[in-house]
């Protein structure tokens, strides 16, 4: 079973290369779903047929659907929802707005973490393809198994323990309402949905990420600064697929300097992303909505590659003996050092690139040594670990 994730600036086509590799894999036999997880859903648009949230056949051995938030908010989310309503009624909201407030942001991300672990779970399909938000918001899904494992490790316990000691001295004292045990248990119920999901798709040989840009320059400079994010959560990314090329038999006046423009930027993408594969996708003469036109445009991506194989292993994580010293080395391609913010706590390294930080859980061998010293090798970070004196 493999699962592919698509992501990119939006406006880019993502959404039509996700269901177009989603149409070619299926043509080629494999029992293939695809996924939105993006809050302003188009998979319903591309295909030309009405999906929810469950999984349903679109053609040969395909389904599709779109993660509805809200429905899965009221199956698995009740006992918190109800919580949250009933404190935000008491801090003056009136019904209406308590209602929308208690939709937490970032539960989208969170419910989409979940329908992708479960769609894996199921054995239904040998192929799962995610269309993901626009870049930012997949970070954030990308980022929240370390995040929600954090918290379900260090605040979680000690904040359930607290709530359980203030309780009953806040129900004397004041009528606002207290968090109960339900509501602990329902957050834990619901974790437990997806513990687990951070190995899924930090295993290069399950998960693959691919970035879909057009030839623009500033498409390409977002997409170099997802790529580095990407690597610093240790996701693979096997391919860059520029959309929307002007074919070469296009030879008007008008689109001269719009050919210029696309082969700079394409030179520019095949050197930024070495040694990704970088697949090329033409724009078409016609919109490409429709299961047919879709699997064209899969079979014109890939031509004899298989969409669901793992298309360039480059390994994001490993530790080597260097002498006495262990090296810890990880891939954060067009990352300069001044970009870079590091850390060490216990058992956990603490990285940082622009806005996004991770806190990655060391293994057995480095944990008991002491950080020496961290340089970078071409892309790769390389922090060095000494015997402790």
């Amino acid at each position: 079973m493999r699962i592919v994730l698509f992501t990119g600036k939006g406006g880019v086509g993502k959404t039509t290369v996700a269901a177009a590799t989603a149409a070619h894999a299926a043509a080629a036999g494999l029992r293939t779903v695809v996924c939105s997880t993006d809050a302003a859903h188009s998979l319903a648009d591309v295909f030309r047929t009405p999906l929810d949230d469950r999984p349903r056949t679109v053609g040969e051995r395909l389904d599709a659907l779109q993660v509805d938030a809200r429905r899965r908010l009221e199956e698995v989310w009740g006992d918190v929802h109800e919580y949250l309503v009933s404190l935000l009624d008491w801090a003056g909201a009136d019904s209406i707005e308590a209602e929308e407030l208690a939709v937490l942001p970032g539960l989208e991300e969170v419910f989409a973490l979940a329908e992708i672990r479960a769609l894996a779970d199921s054995g239904e399909h040998d192929l799962v393809v995610v269309d993901c938000a626009p870049t930012a918001e997949t970070l954030r899904l990308l980022s929240l198994p370390d995040v929600l494992a954090w918290y379900m490790d260090r605040v979680f316990p000690a904040q359930r323990n607290v709530t359980r000691a203030v309780r009953p001295l806040l129900a004397r004292m004041v009528s606002m309402p207290v968090a109960g045990d339900r509501v602990f248990a329902a957050v834990r119920r619901f974790y437990d949905r997806i513990d687990g999901v951070r190995d899924l798709l930090s295993d290069g040989a399950v998960t693959s990420a691919r970035l879909v840009v057009n030839p623009e320059q500033l498409v390409v400079a977002e997409a170099r600064r997802t790529y580095s994010y990407l690597a610093l959560f240790g996701y693979h990314c096997d391919a860059v697929i520029a959309n929307r090329i002007l074919p070469d038999h296009v030879d008007a006046p008008f689109f001269d300097a719009w050919k210029q423009v696309h082969a700079e930027q394409l030179r520019t993408i095949e050197d930024a992303f070495s040694p990704t594969p970088v697949l090329r996708a033409e724009l078409a003469p016609y919109e490409v909505v429709g299961i047919d036109r879709l699997a064209d445009l899969g079979a014109s991506i890939y031509g004899s590659l298989d969409p669901a194989a793992c298309l360039c292993d480059v390994d994001p994580y490993r530790v080597d003996a260097v002498g006495e010293a262990l090296v810890l080395s990880l891939p954060l391609p067009h990352v300069s050092r001044d970009e870079l913010e590091l850390g060490r706590a216990d058992a956990e390294l603490y990285l940082a690139v622009g806005p996004y930080r991770r806190a990655m859980v060391l293994p057995e061998s480095l944990r008991r040594r002491e950080v020496g010293a961290a340089r970078f090798a071409g892309d790769r970070l390389e922090v060095e670990f000494v015997e402790a004196r």
